[in-house]
């Protein structure tokens, strides 16, 4: 191979990296993409060959990106995304309907669940494509224009935007099994001050990051998914808020804290949206998370 020659990188390829870069293990990164192990991990060192650059830093744990690394996730999935946009206009051109759906937090959502299986049921023709968002555009791209209708969580800055409340969650504080806390059946807001809490990015929609911080100013790592925030709390002590009811990895709980205001899951569109398509999916969304 001629000296300075670099491949072209393909599509599949930066998917992989991006899934180890949100799991930050190799071995749930190939449970997510249904891969075994061994391709991953040789797909993922050919890219790193082919850009001359070392993109994780591995360790029995796991991997850390590299200040490379952070920069190509952030380009990919920009990219990435634009490429599923393409493919659903280019579909809608060629007379496919499509639609896509944006989601943010946790996608093994019961609601989730019944509510694919309500669409699939009242438009058995229609392509869903699926983009998954992480913590830092709780709108998952909507004012973008890189999904049609997102199952998100609120509180975010809703100019723009048509929401709907589909459930309201409790929420409580991530905490390490062997924190003095841990074993408590409710916190106050008070006893978590002078904590180090998880943090988002700067440019982070401000109703956002205020409630996922208890509504004050912290201090503490800044993350991007829900895998960096529990990984926070592993290994840092730090603390953070998630909704009651979801299962934690082991060595971490979750204990209430019944004075803060709880997560409402909701279903957000652009206001006047024209596609019947969308407005198909709230209803079905609104019907399957309350039935």
């Amino acid at each position: 191979m001629p000296a300075g020659y670099r491949r072209s990188v393909e599509l599949r390829t930066l998917r992989y990296f991006v899934a180890v870069a949100e799991e930050l293990h190799f071995g749930r990164a190939a449970r997510r993409l249904h891969l075994s192990q061994p391709p991953l991990s040789r797909a993922v060192k050919q890219l790193e060959a082919d850009l001359g650059a070392l993109l994780f830093v591995r360790s029995p744990a796991g991997v850390a990106l590299t200040p490379a690394g952070t920069v190509l996730l952030a380009e990919a999935r920009t990219l990435l995304a634009r490429a599923d946009r393409l493919r659903v206009r280019v579909g809608a051109a060629a007379g496919r309907a499509g639609l896509t759906v944006g989601i943010l937090g946790d996608g093994t959502d019961p609601g989730v669940f019944r509510s694919a299986a309500a669409h699939r049921r009242d438009h058995p023709g229609v392509d869903v494509l699926v983009r998954e968002t992480d913590l830092t555009d709780p709108t998952c791209g909507l004012r973008a224009g890189l999904v049609d209708v997102a199952l998100t969580r609120a509180p975010f800055d809703e100019d723009g935007l048509a929401v709907r409340t589909l459930r309201s969650d409790p929420v409580g504080a991530v905490l390490r099994a062997d924190d003095p806390l841990a074993r408590r059946e409710r916190l106050r807001p008070a006893e978590l001050d002078g904590r180090r809490w998880f943090r988002f990015p700067p440019g982070t929609d401000p109703r956002w990051q205020a409630f996922w911080h208890g509504g004050t100013e912290r201090e503490g790592p800044v993350v991007r998914g829900v895998q960096e925030c529990l990984q926070a709390v592993l290994w840092n002590g730090t603390v953070g808020l998630a909704p009651l009811g979801h299962d934690l990895p082991a060595g971490l709980v979750v204990v209430p804290v019944p004075d803060l205001a709880p997560s409402r899951v909701v279903v957000a569109w652009n206001e006047g949206a024209a596609d019947p398509l969308v407005r198909s999916f709230v209803e079905t969304a609104t019907a399957a998370y309350r039935a």
